[in-house]
């Protein structure tokens, strides 16, 4: 038996869930969110628990899909309610970084300046070095923060680039400590 699948999911307050035609439909403050439901799983709306339940629980693919869609729809309902943030530190001399409309132009060492589309349903922002991408689907949070630090990923000598913002670098030492110890 799953057990975060057979975990009751709670609607906070100023969210509505509701499942139509076989899809979850989440509303709240922060916006909609929808989730396309497998015909093997079943979600029950009352009120103010979500309960999800699968067709056989003893399959072990039925138990992978409920824990799966307990997941999501336990993200989706804190997505709503209070977003998701993730942040990026952009580190190297000369990297700059702007919001231009709805545009991230990022100036990270290319010959050009690259720009990055907002995503439907993302909110970029920018303060100094610092780019921070909110939204209320975890999963296109993660998604759009992991394409803007592959623009530019840290390298291990001089740790330049853009990095998560608790991301560690291991640094490596250059040349001229290889030069020193023979």
């Amino acid at each position: 038996m799953s057990r975060i699948g057979k975990k009751i999911r709670l609607i906070p307050n100023g969210v509505t869930a509701e499942v139509i035609n076989g899809e979850l439909i989440v509303k709240g403050p922060k916006g909609e969110l929808r989730l396309k439901l497998h015909p093997r799983v079943t979600v029950a709306v009352k009120g103010s628990e979500l309960t999800l339940t699968v067709a056989n629980e003893n399959l072990k693919k039925d138990r992978a899909l409920w824990g799966t869609f307990s997941s999501i729809a336990g993200n989706m309902l804190k997505g709503v309610s209070e977003g998701y943030k993730k942040q990026l530190e952009i580190n190297g001399v000369g990297f700059k970084v702007n919001m231009k409309g709805e545009t991230l132009v990022l100036e990270v060492g290319y010959s050009h300046s690259v720009e990055y589309e907002e995503p439907k349903g993302i909110k970029i922002s920018v303060d100094k070095n610092l780019i921070t991408v909110e939204g209320a689907d975890k999963q296109l949070v993660g998604e759009t923060a992991a394409q803007i630090r592959s623009i530019k990923k840290p390298e291990p000598y001089k740790g330049k680039g853009i990095k998560y913002i608790d991301e560690i670098v291991r640094r490596k030492a250059g040349k001229t400590a290889a030069k020193t110890a023979a």
